[in-house]
């Protein structure tokens, strides 16, 4: 998906909890400061992508038609 901004994916700890983070970053990689964070999530909603990444999948193909 060469379309997307420049971006990094990591594990980070929120409030204890370990989560998913996806973040923009500028042209050295590092995050960008304001509105950066693209999406984070925990374990359960990890869960809850993953229970349905094929729908999701077809829902990216059809809306970059």
């Amino acid at each position: 998906m060469s379309e997307l901004a420049p971006h990094k994916f990591m594990i980070d700890e929120y409030k204890g909890n370990k989560i998913v983070k996806i973040y923009k970053v500028d042209e050295e990689g590092n995050e960008l400061e304001k509105y950066g964070t693209i999406v984070s999530f925990g374990l359960t909603k990890a869960k809850y992508i993953l229970e349905h990444i094929d729908e999701i999948k077809e829902f990216v193909e059809s809306q970059s038609n």
